[in-house]
């Protein structure tokens, strides 16, 4: 049992793991930047360690502060959360190299699945299927004209170390190759220090669905059903929910096989997420493997009835996984509320919480590390909270989710909450008739 747990980051993730921690019996080091002092999870850790200045560089992704907190408050783990440094496989090593558990994969599996190109080849290998598309790195504009002709457009480049859509471009014909390639190198060498670039074959009408799984140092691994992010606007996931309306007991069995392929492929330890493109013949494709836990990982919470955070603790202690696989047993739907206008492009709106009211009631589940007076700062993601509902039927669910939004009440900033009302009335999304796309000629009113 760990005695202390240090969490390397920041909002209602860090929330999310102090809750569990709490309920274990370990105690919490909070740390903080000095834009996130009055955040609710400095109030609820045991101790709270201020590690720098607002900007992420200062303060979240500087590992020697980090480390510096963990040695002076004696804790002897570290939760990464997600983002930040949770997939940066260079702070897992440290951690061990500190004697301190990274409560996570190894920094090997890390590094295996953090390179895109690296991780499709284990895949191949592992027999899971994979997006035609280049064996290695593109080199030159021309050989990107000469592979995507041989390929057939669309196509899609890709950064290597890529994430969050970034380094990202569709392209339709060869005219607009040299524009794509050379925004995307330059994206990716901005983003991620890394310009490799490489290229697959667009996959046109595609569902984005994941499986949650979980493995232990014993080398037994499962699965714990689906969920589908397929509502996204620019690659970033606005709505997540499971199980899939377009799933089948089938396919469900299929990819949940494939994906315990691919975590066994590097002996993966902890609770991760296998991505996985799905056409609208439902043939699926591997996309990345997150190790790590995922915002959206609380659906998946409430269609089993698991605690994700305590068996990611639990696995980090040596501790056996059942083994078995899980099937959704509800219906529940995520909509991640952010600090954003969505007339006017979702611009961001940091700024003083002046009024807030969180919804409650049968099936409703709230988290979040705001308040009234909140401060939401500029300097990260403009997540306020993910609000959940659960039932028996998705049709239920969507109706607790719309009263429930007509609950919330966030006051002094612009939220997503108008988009998500609307969506929840939305006839195709309430018959499961959607993909990647739908939010392309989807007009707010």
């Amino acid at each position: 049992m760990f005695k202390k747990v240090l969490i390397a980051n920041r909002g209602e993730i860090a929330l999310r793991v102090i809750r569990t921690c709490r309920e274990m019996g370990i105690k919490t080091v909070a740390v903080y930047s000095t834009a996130d002092r009055d955040s609710l999870h400095v109030k609820f850790a045991d101790e709270a360690v201020c590690i720098g200045k607002p900007q992420s560089s200062e303060s979240y992704l500087n590992i020697a502060y980090l480390m510096a907190a963990a040695e002076i408050t004696n804790a002897d783990a570290i939760h990464p959360g997600y983002g930040f440094l949770a997939e940066n496989a260079k702070f897992a090593e440290i951690c061990g190299d500190y004697g301190i558990k990274f409560i996570g994969p190894t920094p090997e599996m890390i590094s295996s699945m953090g390179d895109k190109i690296s991780a499709k080849e284990t895949m191949i290998k592992a027999g899971v299927p994979v997006v035609p598309g280049t064996d290695g790195l593109l080199q030159s504009l021309d050989e990107a004209k000469g592979i995507a002709r041989q390929m057939g457009y669309p196509v899609m480049i890709k950064a290597t170390a890529g994430g969050g859509g970034k380094g990202m471009r569709i392209v339709w014909e060869e005219a607009e190759m040299e524009k794509a390639y050379t925004t995307a190198k330059a994206e990716a060498a901005a983003s991620f220090k890394n310009d490799g670039i490489y290229m697959e074959k667009y996959v046109e009408e595609p569902r984005h669905i994941e499986i949650q799984i979980a493995g232990d140092q014993y080398g037994n691994i499962c699965h714990l059903s689906e969920r589908d992010c397929s509502i996204q606007r620019r690659h970033q996931k606005l709505v997540e929910e499971s199980p899939s309306p377009f799933m089948t007991p089938e396919l469900r069995m299929k990819m949940g096989e494939a994906a315990k392929k691919a975590a066994s492929a590097i002996n993966y330890e902890s609770v991760g997420t296998v991505e996985f493109l799905v056409d609208k013949n439902r043939n699926f494709y591997f996309m990345e493997m997150n190790t790590r836990i995922q915002v959206e990982h609380c659906v998946t919470e409430e269609v089993i009835n698991f605690d994700l955070i305590k068996e990611q603790i639990k696995i980090a202690m040596g501790e056996r996984i059942s083994g078995r696989d899980y099937e959704p047993e509800m219906c529940a739907i995520e909509c991640r509320i952010n600090a954003e206008d969505p007339y006017n492009d979702f611009r961001p709106s940091p700024g003083r919480i002046t009024t807030f009211h969180q919804p409650g009631g049968h099936g409703v589940r709230v988290d979040s590390h705001a308040y009234a007076g909140y401060v939401i700062p500029p300097y990260y993601d403009s997540m306020i909270g993910k609000l959940i509902t659960m039932a028996q039927t998705r049709q239920e669910a969507i109706a607790t989710m719309y009263r429930a939004l007509s609950e919330y009440v966030i006051e002094g900033v612009k939220t997503t909450i108008p988009f998500h009302l609307q969506l929840m009335q939305d006839d195709r999304f309430r018959s499961g008739n959607f993909n990647t796309k739908f939010l392309e000629d989807f007009i707010l009113r």
